[in-house]
C-alpha cells in the first residue's frame, strides 16, 4: 500500500497557524491604538476678564454682571470675571492676584483706544503674576455694537420715519478722551450708525475732555435745520456721565447698553480675537481692532 503524501497537510497546517498568528497580533494592534490616550488633549480656555471703568452708581456693577452673565449663557464652562479700573471692587488688579498661575485675557468694556486700554489695562497686566495676560481691542467701533446702539434707540422710540425724515438726527454720547485714537473710534462707531439708520446725522460728542459736548453737538445739528434730536447713549451701564448726557435730550435719549444680547456676543468677539492673534511680545499684548 502507498503511504499517504503528508506534506501538503503540514504546509497548510502551517500556513493556517501563520494566519491565525497573524490576524490575533492585528487585532492587538488595533485594540491597542483605539484604546490609546490622545495626544494633544485640549487645554483649559484663559478666563475672560471683562474690566469696566467703575461708578458711584449702584446700578453700574448690576447691570454689568447682567451682561457677563449673558456671556455665560453663550459660552457655557468658560471662566468670566468682572473687574475695574477704579471706584468698583473688585479691581482688575486684584483679579489678576486672584488667578495666579492661570492665563487671562482682559477685554475692556470701553469703546475707544483711550488711556485706560493704553496704559492702565498693560499696566495692571504686566504686575500681573499670571503666565500670560492680554489685551484686547474695546469694544468700538463694531457692526455689533452699532446694532446694540440702534436697538436702544429703537426702544426709545425711534421709528423707520424718523430714519426718513429731514429733522431728525442723532448725538452719539460717549465718555470722551484726551487720546485722539479714542475719539476717532467714537466718530467712526457714530458715522456707522448713522448708515445703519439710513443717513441720518449722527455727531458723535463727549461727557468730558474732549469736543464737542453734547449741548455744542445738538446745537450744530439745529444750525443744520436738524430739531428732532435723538441722544444715543454710548455707555456699557448707568453712571454720571450717561445721566448727563441724557438730561440734555431735546427729544428721546436710549438707555445705556447694559446686557444687549450683540454687546454680549462683541465681548465673546474680542475674547475670540485675542486668542487668534498672531503673538508679538512673549507675555503681553494688545489686540488691534
Amino acid at each position: 500500500m502507498t503511504e499517504p503524501d503528508t506534506t501538503f497537510d503540514s504546509t497548510a497546517e502551517l500556513l493556517g497557524r501563520i494566519t491565525t498568528q497573524l490576524g490575533s497580533q492585528l487585532s492587538r494592534l488595533h485594540r491597542d491604538r483605539t484604546r490609546r490616550p490622545p495626544m494633544n488633549r485640549p487645554t483649559s480656555s484663559p478666563t475672560l476678564v471683562a474690566v469696566g471703568h467703575g461708578s458711584r452708581d449702584p446700578r453700574a456693577r448690576a447691570t454689568l454682571a447682567l451682561l457677563l452673565d449673558r456671556v455665560r449663557e453663550l459660552r457655557p464652562g468658560l471662566d468670566v470675571r468682572l473687574a475695574h479700573i477704579e471706584l468698583n471692587a473688585p479691581l482688575v488688579g486684584e483679579v489678576l492676584d486672584e488667578l495666579a498661575g492661570e492665563d487671562a485675557v482682559l477685554v475692556p468694556l470701553l469703546f475707544g483706544r483711550g488711556y485706560h486700554v493704553k496704559h492702565d489695562l498693560p499696566a495692571a497686566a504686566a504686575a500681573a503674576p499670571a503666565p500670560r495676560t492680554r489685551i484686547a481691542a474695546p469694544l468700538g467701533p463694531h457692526p455689533l455694537l452699532v446694532e446694540a446702539l440702534a436697538d436702544r434707540l429703537a426702544e426709545a422710540g425711534w421709528t423707520a420715519a424718523d430714519s426718513a425724515s429731514r429733522s431728525t438726527g442723532v448725538v452719539l454720547a460717549a465718555a470722551g478722551s484726551r487720546d485722539p485714537e479714542s475719539t476717532a473710534d467714537i466718530r467712526r462707531t457714530a458715522a456707522l450708525l448713522g448708515e445703519r439708520l439710513g443717513g441720518v446725522p449722527v455727531v458723535a460728542a463727549y461727557a468730558s475732555a474732549a469736543t464737542p459736548t453734547v449741548p455744542e453737538a445738538l446745537h450744530a445739528l439745529a444750525a443744520r435745520g436738524r430739531h428732532r434730536i435723538a441722544v444715543a447713549s454710548c455707555f456699557t451701564a448707568p453712571g454720571l456721565f450717561a445721566t448727563r448726557s441724557a438730561a440734555h435730550a431735546p427729544w428721546i435719549a436710549s438707555s445705556p447698553l447694559g446686557a444687549h444680547p450683540a454687546l454680549a456676543r462683541l465681548v465673546l468677539h474680542r475674547y475670540d480675537q485675542t486668542l487668534t492673534a498672531p503673538t508679538t511680545t512673549p507675555r503681553r499684548e494688545l489686540t488691534s481692532a
